[in-house]
């Protein structure tokens, strides 16, 4: 039998299941996959072996009395972002130093109820407000396919650990492609839901209209299973929806007859990476073997969506982030002085990164007297433009397929000096949350340099069903999904 560690989230329950094992070894099988790999790795900002131990045991013993829950006893990650009752939740941020979470989040509340188990706490870019993970306070994050390349972002601290094997699953949150980039610089799969499908209470916010949390797993199948568990109603979150959540599982295919495959001419106009776009074209040749039918399509403001989202999203994080002051919470300047203004402007010089600066400054100026019609106005009408250019679009397909990033994972230390180059990276991420669909990305190909290219399946809002069904598909008719970095080779973990 392979190692637990080696298992998908889904092999693995089955095996809890039929008490092959137990989620205490479970946990303390990855426990010690963590210790021997994140040194390297630097995905994990704490992990909370003992607290994942106990519920471990209580899992086992609910088992035990006949209890039953779709995730129970199963081990995960989560982003440093979510709130988790009782932990530290920093935002990867110097500002949010001794916080910790009063209640869960509404997701975590739902994989608990599950009988989740919670191993510790993930990397990010500081307010996921990046796309590399070199803006958290705390550490870097290396990819685990190549230590000098960077995981992504902002959710790369969750892409490394479940792609270098210290997770069976991770929580990550997606804004303009937060999920779905790293999982493609990492080779695993990401999937951004709906917005309106997963609650977002107890989601420390950065764009309230954007934000979105979802699953990044080992394979497609496992994502379906998560996003079951996280999809639903929460009445402390207006924004998510009292929708049916279909069987996700049960929608998996290994064909695609009768599919309709959009593909967008402005994604395929050259500039991406020629091994990125030979991946994608060969991905797409799959799926037409498998049956679906190819199609284009046309997404016209496409070029609109950079500088769109990045007034609307920035607008919305300066509000958001007003709340950090150093009065309620959080870490507050020790420096003397003499007057409360004095206090927030040196508690927040102190306490936010560059990247964060940076965003809030823009915001605040998109939404000042004189420049709000010109900027914030503006930036809303030409989203409404972009949304109905996909409602186009999929009046003609099912799902739209296209590359998750123009390039393979960049250098650490490459967008430093040059964030409007990091921003553009996110031309093929960014309109799916503008609009508010979904988006997976699934792991297609590997670059000469022995890097993960992912494939973006978009779909219709809450057509996550058909978006599942296509990754699925493709999923199971190539090899990728079983590819493994270095650091995560067969004989390290089997001696887990």
């Amino acid at each position: 039998m392979a190692a637990l560690t080696e298992l998908t989230a889904v092999e693995l329950l089955e095996q809890l299941r039929r008490r092959a094992c137990s989620s205490e070894e479970a946990v303390k099988a990855m426990g010690a996959v963590i210790r021997r790999r994140d040194p390297a790795i630097k995905g994990y900002l704490e992990v909370d072996e003992e607290a994942a131990l106990d519920q471990a045991r209580s899992a086992d013993a609910a088992r035990a009395r006949g209890e039953s829950g779709s995730l129970l006893g199963l081990p995960l990650a989560f982003k440093d972002v979510l709130n988790l009752a009782g932990q530290p939740c920093t935002c990867g941020s110097r500002i949010l130093a001794g916080y910790r979470a009063p209640t869960d989040a509404g997701a975590i509340a739902r994989l608990r109820r599950e009988g989740a188990v919670f191993l510790g706490r993930t990397n990010m870019d500081e307010f996921a407000m990046g796309s590399s993970t070199e803006n958290s306070a705390y550490q870097v994050t290396h990819n685990p396919w190549n230590p000098d390349r960077v995981p992504g972002g902002s959710s790369g601290g969750s892409a490394a650990v479940v792609a270098a094997g210290e997770a069976w699953a991770a929580l990550g949150t997606d804004t303009g492609g937060s999920i779905r980039q790293p999982a493609a610089f990492c080779g695993c799969v990401g999937m951004k839901p709906s917005y309106g499908r997963v609650s977002r209470s107890g989601l420390v916010a950065y764009a309230s209209s954007l934000d979105q949390i979802g699953p990044m797993t080992r394979d497609v199948r496992d994502a379906a299973l998560l996003l079951k568990a996280l999809a639903g109603p929460d009445p402390m979150d207006s924004t998510a929806l009292d929708l049916p959540v279909p069987d996700y599982m049960a929608a998996l295919a290994t064909e695609l007859k009768g599919m309709r495959i959009g593909l967008p001419k402005e994604y395929f106009v050259g500039g991406s990476d020629a091994d990125v776009e030979r991946a994608v074209q060969e991905a797409i040749a799959v799926c037409r073997k498998l049956g679906a039918e190819a199609v284009e399509v046309s997404l016209p403001h496409t070029h609109l969506a950079v500088p769109t989202y990045y007034i609307i999203a920035t607008a919305e994080a300066s509000a958001n982030l007003a709340r950090f002051d150093g009065v309620r919470y959080g870490t507050r300047t020790k420096a003397d002085v003499h007057d409360p203004i004095e206090m927030y402007a040196k508690t927040r010089a102190e306490g936010f990164g560059a990247e964060v600066k940076r965003r809030i400054i823009l915001g605040t100026y998109v939404l000042s007297s004189g420049y709000h019609d010109a900027y914030y106005l503006r930036a809303q009408k030409i989203r409404s433009l972009i949304r109905d250019d996909f409602d186009r679009a999929f009046g003609t397909c099912d799902v739209i397929m296209a590359p998750v990033t123009p390039t393979a994972a960049f250098a650490l230390g490459a967008a430093a000096t040059d964030p409007l180059q990091m921003y553009l990276g996110d031309i093929f991420t960014v309109p799916v949350n503008l609009a508010g669909l979904c988006g997976l990305s699934v792991p297609c190909g590997m670059t000469t340099d022995r890097l993960p290219v992912g494939l973006q399946i978009i779909g219709p809002a809450f057509g996550e069903e058909q978006v599942f069904r296509a990754g699925y598909a493709y999923e199971q008719a190539t090899q990728w999904r079983h590819q493994r970095p270095p650091i995560a080779d067969r004989t390290d973990l089997q001696q887990g």
